[in-house]
């Protein structure tokens, strides 16, 4: 407490400086009412001051005074206020509850400054009485020195020690009703927390952008690198065409982290001012297959009617898909592709190296980011071993397949 003491006592003389225009224009407005010059500089005055606090409420309410207050109740009170959002508009209950403050710090601080006045300059007059060489009036008492002198010298000091007790508690009780009078209100809270959770989605949805485009990438590159190798000798043609896939695989990753890295420098989520227009749709499916270099069996609808986002969205879907068929199962990958019913949907399929009930994905990031991708369009998706009637039919296949609506539910 010791070690506050001076800044709250700064703080508290701040509320009494701030309160001195008001007491100002209330001795005025006194002045004129009664048919006499106001007198500024009286002491305290129990019925002026209370006559005007009322009028430091109505004003609290409409002058920006939060950020002045936070200020100095975070360096001169020491206390721990969480710092309120910048709002463009202020509303009611952050009106109210910055009125309150302001209120309550020139209402104790005109008290305080009021007693500091007069109490520390008395204290230092009754402390040189003894030193005086005749009688000296004091509050209208003529003083004798000796005894008598020192008498008053002693009320000084507790006098002086009473204004610090009360100094001390001021400056606590302001400190104590800071973080609730000038933290951010509980809409506020909420508006910072909504805030949080657009900007969390924004980044979780970019880093699923990432592992479906940069992860499906490197898939290619490394499948489409050992096939090369292998045929280098003896076919230099296939080597070729592999080569050729491993650069449209890296560029296309190039672009992505360039639009990552463009995203997170402007600040903007994925999706939001920032985001490019021209993300892959199901349009770019045969760039797709023919960047993987991996032989598929495609059966591909009219998909022209399926809306942006979906088409964005399923495009994504398939790419991870095909993902993990490259990485974790055996050629032949088969793709279906249509609109039915109101519904996208998609299948694809693999062959495994073992029973598929033994292998095949068995969770991750990549199918993770497939169900949150098909949550957000209130689809369904289905990922495991194959079995019954379909173009997945039979042991040793793995399949993911989704359902996602062209439209949301009214």
């Amino acid at each position: 407490m010791r070690k506050n003491l001076p800044r709250r006592w700064a703080c508290l003389i701040l509320g009494g400086a701030l309160l001195m225009p008001y007491m100002m224009a209330g001795a005025l407005v006194a002045g004129l009412t009664a048919g006499r010059q106001g007198e500024f500089l009286l002491p305290l005055q129990v019925g002026l001051y209370a006559a005007v606090l009322p009028v430091v409420a109505v004003t609290g309410l409409f002058l920006p005074v939060r950020g002045l207050e936070v200020s100095a109740a975070q360096g001169l009170l020491g206390a721990r206020v969480e710092t309120p959002p910048r709002e463009a508009r202020r509303s009611w209950q952050e009106r109210r509850r910055t009125a309150a403050w302001f209120t309550l710090h020139l209402a104790v601080g005109g008290v305080v400054s009021g007693f500091t006045l007069a109490i520390v300059p008395f204290t230092a007059y009754t402390l040189a009485l003894p030193f005086f060489g005749g009688p000296t009036p004091v509050l209208g008492v003529g003083v004798r020195p000796g005894w008598p002198a020192l008498a008053w010298t002693l009320s000084g000091i507790v006098a002086l020690v009473a204004l610090v007790l009360m100094v001390a508690g001021a400056g606590a009780l302001l400190t104590r009703l800071a973080p609730v009078l000038l933290g951010p209100t509980p809409g506020e809270r909420l508006a910072a927390a909504e805030e949080r959770a657009r900007v969390l989605a924004g980044r979780n949805r970019l880093a699923r952008e990432l592992h479906d485009s940069v992860g499906h990438a490197l898939s290619v590159v490394t499948l489409q690198a050992a096939a090369a190798g292998r045929v280098l000798d003896r076919d230099r043609e296939t080597a070729r065409t592999a080569l050729d896939a491993i650069e449209r695989s890296a560029r296309a990753a190039l672009e992505d982290l360039d639009h990552a890295l463009g995203v997170l420098r402007a600040g903007d989520p994925p999706g939001g001012p920032g985001a490019p227009a021209g993300r892959a749709t199901l349009d770019d499916l045969d760039t797709l297959i023919a960047a993987s270099g991996a032989p598929v069996e495609r059966e591909v609808g009219d998909v022209s009617g399926v809306p942006a986002p979906v088409s964005r969205e399923a495009y994504r879907i398939v790419q991870e898909a095909l993902t993990n068929a490259i990485k974790h199962g055996r050629s032949p990958v088969r793709l279906a592709v249509a609109v039915r019913d109101g519904c996208l949907r998609l299948e694809v399929a693999n062959r495994t190296a073992a029973p598929a009930r033994a292998t095949g994905p068995r969770g991750g990031r990549g199918l993770e980011g497939m169900r949150e991708r098909v949550r957000l369009l209130n689809g369904d998706l289905d990922a495991g071993p194959a079995e019954g009637e379909g173009p997945a039919e039979g042991e040793g296949w793995w399949r993911v397949s989704a359902r996602l609506p062209l439209r949301s539910a009214p």
